[in-house]
């Protein structure tokens, strides 16, 4: 079948890429684009009781702010507040600008901490969509243009924080992050590549051939969006950018080392691709029905966020699979050796070099191979018994910004939650209007609940009196996993257990969605990793046609996926200090490790059928695989853990977690398992690996016939 492909593609490569362009513009112009959220709670399914709450809290309070600046007063000398300062912050208050996007300017003696330290301006602003966003950008810088002024000559200073506030800090960190990961990304595989081959055109051909592929992706994505009705979350273009430069180089790799190999053993270049195309075509149709098949496993997901990204990245994946067996070689076969210009190294068989002396030892040792291999794999997968999920977004941000010190000054006299209050919505059950009674007397009880260090003055519903926000303030940071836990075990049975007769309470607020977060991921990996084991096992079993193979490639891979995540509780929570780990890198480690870390697993094991079937015995077949796919895995992985690594240079603490942990996950999977333990067991088990299918067995094969392509 491959072969076929092959001598289409070569005999016509100019009519394959004219027909693939032709698409691609069909494509790009007419599919709708991709709808994207912005707020994770939109994802949660509706029985969770934060969307409960803040469903609820919508239609009691239909004008309620979006968002809210917090501008902190204290005195510059930190002495307690007079009365004096008190009238002067509530005269400033009053006399602030107020832009469009702000609803009021409020404070007062009861703003004013208990230990008279701080005194909070609390600044509600309304709207959701990005140009209101904007509005709310522009009236915080505002509000901090005009403060000193109103401030000068009263020994009273003020910052302004809060969440609209950190987003304008830390927007610039975004930016340079991106702005470095993006350009270290394109120099790192650029110069990789160039590293490799000396070649420019092979440099520079995959960032081309992916940014286009990445457009009609995006094209065929937003049609399916409107087909299968799923929204994405702001990341999603982000994440299949990072998928596609990481599979698409491997494929590239893939299909560039065999052409080579071939040219070195005296191909000319069309018989050369048509074979490279034929062996390899087999290994990446298969790894991309792996990876696509894991993906698609997250249509099973409960949380939004990931049932949407599961069919986006599977047709990702599919489309750079297409391009890598069409456009691909299409393009190589009309640059022919030129590719390689003006390195000469693909005339001349290259030395033995490191891979025929790992491949020597695996064969001589397998059994310390193996056990070596598995060994750290089982040490550093130790660690993931000792994850925890961080949620404190604003911790990995820079602290010197004027957001992040208004957060520690509020804090010297207010509780941490002042910021992000667990909002507990009452609603009468009978639809009868709640009386300041049965507020006050929760309100009291609320006072002693675990965790609670204030509760706020309950506010009655402006649309129907039969439901009231009470906010309570945590004594801790409201988004550490402490806080998360103490909602999810504690403070919301404390709340339902106080609640008045007749009237029920939803516990809501960012703490509270992030315990819900919390609860659904965990869910969620549990069905999906099991699954998608079920399907790789599959796909792995159709393409060797072996029952037993995949026994232990698939505890490879679950393996590696635990070790990755293991290494990054190492890292961080231990030597790093930190409480925990950004809460979204298991899912990480599932899309980029335990998917695509599987292509390095498929890559090996058909090479060391192939040599299997050349006759060799299995521990010579195994050396031969590691000594000719050896190179493909190890410059595939570098590139792929490379183009991750580059994001601990980002000044975001998330992606810092991120980068380690992928690159630190794509180099287990390709220099750990795929070098030495797969096919160290493989050649342990010898001829039994590829029961009952016998798919080492040597057998008569029609080379390619070039004089097909001859035209």
């Amino acid at each position: 079948m491959f072969g076929r492909l092959g001598n289409a593609v070569v005999k016509h490569p100019w009519w394959t890429i004219a027909a693939w362009l032709v698409v691609a513009v069909l494509v790009i112009v007419l599919s709708p684009k991709l709808e994207t959220e912005s707020d994770q709670s939109n994802f949660l399914p509706s029985k969770y009781e934060s969307l409960q709450a803040a469903e609820i809290s919508a239609q009691a309070f239909p004008q309620a702010e979006a968002t809210s600046a917090l501008i902190v007063v204290k005195r510059t000398d930190g002495k307690p507040f007079t009365e004096g300062d008190v009238a002067k912050t509530t005269a400033v208050a009053q006399a602030l600008p107020k832009p469009p996007s702000v609803v009021a300017v409020v404070t007062g003696p009861e703003a004013v901490a208990p230990n008279k330290l701080v005194q909070i301006i609390t600044v509600p602003m309304q709207g959701q969509t990005l140009d209101d966003q904007a509005k709310q950008l522009e009236a915080v810088k505002e509000l901090r243009k005009a403060l000193p002024g109103q401030l000068q000559g009263s020994g009273l200073e003020a910052k302004v924080g809060g969440d609209i506030a950190s987003w304008l800090d830390n927007e610039d960190s975004f930016n340079q992050a991106f702005a470095i990961v993006g350009i270290a990304t394109f120099v790192l595989i650029i110069g990789l590549i160039l590293l490799i081959f000396r070649a420019p055109l092979a440099a520079i051909l995959p960032i081309i051939v992916i940014y286009v592929t990445m457009m009609v992706a995006m094209g065929l994505i937003g049609a399916a969006s409107k087909v299968m009705d799923f929204s994405g979350d702001d990341s999603l273009s982000t994440i299949i950018l990072i998928v596609l430069f990481g599979i698409g180089a491997d494929y590239y790799l893939f299909l560039l080392f065999r052409f080579r190999e071939r040219l070195r053993a005296g191909d000319d270049k069309r018989t050369a691709m048509i074979h490279a195309v034929e062996r390899v075509g087999e290994v990446i149709t298969s790894a991309a029905a792996a990876v696509a098949a894991a993906f698609l496993v997250l249509l099973l997901a409960a949380f939004g966020v990931f049932s949407a990204w599961g069919p986006s990245l599977a047709i990702a994946v599919v489309v750079m699979a297409i391009t890598s067996l069409t456009l691909i070689p299409a393009i190589v076969t009309l640059l022919g050796t030129a590719i390689f210009w003006p390195s000469k190294s693909w005339k001349t068989q290259p030395k033995p070099g490191v891979a025929r002396k790992l491949g020597g030892l695996v064969a001589a040792r397998p059994v310390l191979v193996a056990l070596v291999s598995g060994g750290l794999l089982v040490a550093l997968a130790s660690g993931a018994a000792f994850f925890k999920a961080d949620y404190d977004f604003q911790a990995g941000f820079p602290q010197d910004t004027e957001s992040a010190q208004a957060l520690k000054d509020m804090q010297k006299g207010f509780p941490p939650g002042l910021t992000t209050p667990v909002q507990v919505i009452l609603k009468s059950e009978n639809g009868s209007d709640l009386t300041q009674a049965q507020l006050d007397a929760f309100a009291q009880k609320a006072a002693s609940a675990p965790g609670v260090g204030r509760v706020q003055q309950a506010v009655l519903g402006t649309t129907t009196k039969s439901i009231a926000r009470v906010d309570l303030l945590l004594k801790e940071n409201p988004n550490s996993n402490d806080a998360i836990n103490l909602v999810k075990d504690e403070l919301r049975p404390a709340v339902h257990e106080m609640s008045p007769e007749g009237v029920r309470a939803y516990v809501g607020g960012a703490t509270s969605i992030y315990a819900d977060i919390n609860e659904v991921n965990n869910r969620d990996l549990s069905v999906i990793l099991p699954v998608a084991a079920l399907l790789i096992a599959l796909i792995l079993a159709l393409q060797l046609r072996s029952l037993v193979a995949p026994l232990y490639l698939v505890p490879a891979v679950l393996l590696g996926f635990a070790a990755t995540i293991g290494s990054a509780v190492y890292f961080f929570q231990y030597l790093g200090d930190k409480p925990g780990v950004t809460f979204q890198l298991p899912i990480i480690m599932y899309l980029f490790v335990l998917a695509i870390g599987t292509d390095y697993n498929i890559l090996m094991t058909a090479r060391l059928r192939e040599e299997a079937r050349d006759g060799h015995e299995p521990r010579k077949a195994a050396a031969l695989a590691v000594e000719h796919g050896g190179p493909t895995v190890m410059a595939a992985g570098l590139i792929l853990a490379g183009t991750f690594a580059v994001m601990v240079l980002a000044p975001v603490a998330m992606m810092q977690q991120m980068g380690f942990g992928v690159a630190a996950g794509i180099m287990l999977s390709a220099f750990v398992m795929s070098m030495f333990l797969v096919p160290a067991v493989t050649a342990l088990l010898g001829h039994a690996a590829w029961w009952p299918g016998h798919g080492d067995r040597a057998k008569a094969k029609a080379e390619p016939q070039p004089e097909l392509a001859k035209h």
